[in-house]
This record gives C-alpha cells, sequence and structure tokens, in this order.
C-alpha cells in the first residue's frame, strides 16, 4: 500500500468524526468551531522494510474544545482521550482505516494546554497517530 498524505489524512477524519458530536476535518480548519478534530502530518520515516514496502508515518489529530469555564473545558476535552467514546477507540476501531493502510495506532496524548485563536481562548490535546502503508 502506499496511501496518499491527503488520503490517510481524510482515513483519519472520517474515523474521528465517529466520535458523537465532534466534528473531524482532514485539514486544519481557518476558523474552528469546537468541539472539532483535524489532521496534520508530523512525519514520514521512509522504507520500513526493503524495496519501498513500507513508510511509518506520523499524524497528530489536534481535538480542541471550547473554553469557557476552565474545569468544564477540562471535563469535555478529557472525554475525547479515553474510553469507549475517544478519538482513540474510534481510530483503532479499524486499524486499516477502512483498508488504506496496513495498520495503525494512537500512541499518546501530549500538549494539553489552552490556545489562543484570534480573540478566543480554547483548550486542546494532540494526539498522535503512528500509521504503516
Amino acid at each position: 500500500m502506499n496511501p496518499t498524505v491527503s488520503e490517510v489524512r481524510q482515513a483519519l477524519a472520517d474515523k474521528a468524526a465517529n466520535v458523537y458530536g465532534l466534528r473531524a476535518y482532514a485539514y486544519q480548519p481557518d476558523d474552528p468551531r469546537p468541539p472539532v478534530a483535524f489532521v496534520m502530518l508530523d512525519r514520514i520515516e521512509y522504507d520500513l522494510n526493503a524495496q519501498r514496502g513500507a513508510d511509518t508515518s506520523y499524524y497528530v489529530i489536534t481535538v480542541i474544545v471550547g473554553r469557557a469555564n476552565d474545569r468544564a473545558a477540562q471535563k469535555n476535552l478529557d472525554q475525547y482521550l479515553v474510553g469507549s467514546d475517544s478519538v482513540k477507540t474510534a481510530i483503532e476501531a479499524d486499524r486499516t482505516l477502512g483498508g488504506v493502510v496496513n495498520t495503525c495506532r494512537v500512541t499518546e496524548a501530549r500538549n494539553y494546554v489552552s490556545v489562543s485563536v484570534g480573540d478566543t481562548t480554547y483548550l486542546q490535546v494532540e494526539l498522535e497517530v503512528e500509521v504503516v502503508a
């Protein structure tokens, strides 16, 4: 398999969109409307096995929620990290992403921080996804 970066981004966004109430995009939206997730390529490690058989790529799914109240925002963001309705569970429900890749797994959550977009403050977390294709 040699899917394009765009195909993998779209497949990851499609799986993340299965999380109830979460809007998911294959590209970073200019004006995020939380709760929202979007997919960005982090890096590609070429030639996992010889003769261009497979590459390992790493994607970051950024999840953003509104932050009108700090405690409520954290509780809201937490639900996307662990459990049956988490982004991890949605992605790993089909590790081939509908046959687009050989396998994938969510390896970590990081950068659980406040961010400002324009005049609005949000709370975000990044989920790293390792993809072999």
